[in-house]
């Protein structure tokens, strides 16, 4: 297969998996860890007028999805890449740090939380998962 053809194919596929994880993680976290009493976590206007009800422990499993998801994409993609695996794994955890900047912009939650998520889910997983993937060399 053509090398080119099959790092855009790893992307691809780093992101759908990484996409899946995330959301996978995010569904279930509910059901661990429920939501606030009186929070309607369904809507934006419903985050907005219930933030002020959150706790610490409700903003693990968001970080967890996160991470996981770009860690899981980042692996995938640089497991599967014909060449510039390190690099292609970075490229997930650069769309991935978009969508967390969109989402912090959209989503209300607190500059702590805003700032860890931003600056520890993303780069340093893909890093990680690239890492996991080729190994040392």
């Amino acid at each position: 297969m053509n090398p080119i053809l099959r790092n855009v194919l790893a992307v691809l596929a780093g992101l759908i998996v990484g996409s899946v994880v995330n959301m996978g993680l995010i569904m279930i976290s509910g059901s661990i860890i429920p939501p606030p009493e009186g929070a309607d976590v369904t809507t934006t206007e419903g985050m907005k007028a219930s933030i002020h009800l959150f706790q610490p422990r409700h903003f693990l499993f968001p970080f967890l999805a996160h991470a996981l998801g770009t860690l899981a994409g980042a692996f995938l993609t640089a497991r599967l890449a014909a060449n510039r695996n390190s690099f292609l794994a970075i490229v997930i955890g650069i769309f991935f740090l978009i969508g967390g900047i969109a989402a912090a912009n959209m989503i209300p939650a607190p500059n702590w939380f805003v700032v860890v998520d931003l600056f520890l889910a993303y780069l340093p997983m893909a890093w990680l998962g690239g890492r996991l993937a080729v190994g040392r060399n």
